[in-house]
């Protein structure tokens, strides 16, 4: 998908700070982060919407979030996982992705 900025990281065409990398999925920084560790999961193939991953690459996803959350640091101290779906979710691009947040206290009810 042309038009999409996170396939078009997956393509080399636009730069990211790499974090990680798998076979199937690619973890690189937020560039407006909310937390002193904010790091983004993506699958490398493109998929809207979490309901539209098949559970397979949905553990894939979930086990780079862990390896970020380790390889950062916040493993231990804690971290959040956050998929934003749909617009009233939040989702401003429309590539599943997981944000990996840490490295402070983090409140709830978030938003």
């Amino acid at each position: 998908m042309t038009d999409c900025l996170f396939c078009r990281i997956v393509a080399g065409e636009i730069p990211a700070t790499v974090v990680t990398e798998t076979e199937t999925t690619l973890a690189f920084r937020d560039i407006d982060p909310k937390a002193p560790t904010h790091v983004l999961v993506i699958p490398k193939e493109h998929h809207t919407a979490i309901g539209d991953v098949d559970p397979v690459l949905a553990g894939q996803i979930l086990a780079t979030a862990d390896q970020v959350a380790k390889s950062e640091g916040v493993d231990s101290s804690g971290y959040r996982l956050v998929f934003n779906t749909g617009e009233d979710g939040g989702q401003t691009v429309f590539h599943v992705h997981c944000h990996v947040l840490g490295g402070r206290g983090l409140t709830w009810p978030p938003g």
